[in-house]
């Protein structure tokens, strides 16, 4: 499970189709208390932060439009509580951009 701090332009079709399914996996584990994952590194560092996780998603939609696709998985704007913008991070983008450089996929990193 991961949410990418790289601008989604960035991301390949895969990289991109993967992180907006999962963002809405942690949505959905945020807003409805799940307990599955909620323990997951990456969902803990986006408690608290709902709004940034809803940029991010727009975001995404955004890249998502410009290469085609349809999106119809909106998320409930009145629901984005807390910090608007997401310090915390797992790996340093210098050591994300390695770890989708290893992967040799077509991310522009």
């Amino acid at each position: 499970m991961r949410i990418w701090d790289i601008p989604p332009s960035k991301l390949c079709r895969q990289h991109l189709l993967g992180e907006h399914r999962e963002l809405h996996a942690i949505w959905s584990i945020l807003i409805n208390s799940k307990k599955g994952y909620s323990r997951h590194p990456e969902v803990l560092r986006w408690r608290g932060k709902l709004k940034a996780l809803y940029a991010r998603h727009q975001a995404l939609c955004a890249e998502l439009a410009k290469r085609g696709y349809n999106h119809k998985s909106p998320l409930d704007k009145k629901k984005a509580k807390g910090n608007s913008s997401q310090d915390k991070l797992i790996d340093s983008i210098r050591k994300q951009k390695y770890i989708l450089k290893k992967k040799q996929c077509n991310c522009r990193v």
